[in-house]
């Protein structure tokens, strides 16, 4: 009776400590969210600039009374999210290293950090490079006797994203490391299934790209040099494994 007891306050405090992390990581959030908001209309200003740069009209419009508000207070949580990242990273960490071995915890904050550097690379690179060329597409698809006025919600919904989606797709080699560190995935795997991952990456390339040629190489060719990467990285975390074991 003691003995259950005791495995149920274990499993209570378990759950206690899952609350406090998950608190400090939504007030992280908000924190994060405050900055943003402070900075918002910098923000909106720099992501508005890619329409400037077009050669054809293109006009943006707040079609709601509410469309502003709501428009910047998502972007705020958007922005406060992503500055949260550091924090949220670190709440999981502590969540789960007590649970590791002293080897694993040596690899595991370090892997964190590269997870957060490889979402702002993805973020930066379909900032200025899949954003513009997607709009140079689009906005050329126009007709003359209509104006390129578009929804200044919709216009953020679709870059975001984007940026989103391109931060997602550069944690390939993180996802390698992970499931190759727990054996599920292997350096001799990945050169076998390298010509199938090509067309998967191409379909990929092509879901979250306009469907140009040009746009379709750009996004390809990153997709390409990470997989290769994660082959690099699944040949180390193998290593680590075999030298572990």
């Amino acid at each position: 009776m003691n003995n259950k007891e005791s495995k149920e306050m274990g499993f209570l405090d378990h759950l206690e400590e899952l609350r406090w992390r998950l608190i400090k990581s939504l007030a992280a959030i908000l924190v994060g969210a405050i900055i943003t908001f402070v900075f918002i209309d910098y923000i909106i200003e720099i992501l508005i600039l890619p329409t400037k740069k077009l050669e054809s009209q293109f006009d943006l419009q707040v079609l709601k009374v509410q469309g502003m508000f709501i428009l910047k207070w998502g972007l705020a949580f958007v922005g406060g999210t992503i500055l949260a990242i550091p924090v949220l990273t670190h709440q999981i960490w502590k969540f789960v290293v007590p649970g590791l071995h002293k080897k694993e915890r040596v690899y595991l904050f370090p892997l964190i950090i590269f997870t957060f550097l490889a979402f702002l690379c993805g973020v930066i690179f379909a900032y200025y490079v899949i954003i513009p060329f997607s709009l140079k597409f689009f906005s050329a698809m126009g007709y003359s006797d209509v104006a390129n006025n578009i929804s200044i919600n919709y216009y953020f919904s679709f870059i975001t994203w984007l940026m989103i989606g391109a931060g997602i797709i550069f944690e390939l080699p993180v996802l390698s490391y992970i499931l190759s560190s727990i054996g599920i995935l292997s350096p001799s795997f990945l050169r076998h299934y390298r010509r199938h991952s090509l067309v998967i990456i191409m379909v990929t390339a092509a879901l979250i790209t306009p469907p140009d040629p040009i746009s379709l190489i750009l996004m390809t060719i990153p997709l390409v040099i990470l997989y290769e990467i994660s082959i690099g990285i699944s040949v180390l975390a193998y290593k680590k494994n075999k030298n572990d074991d």
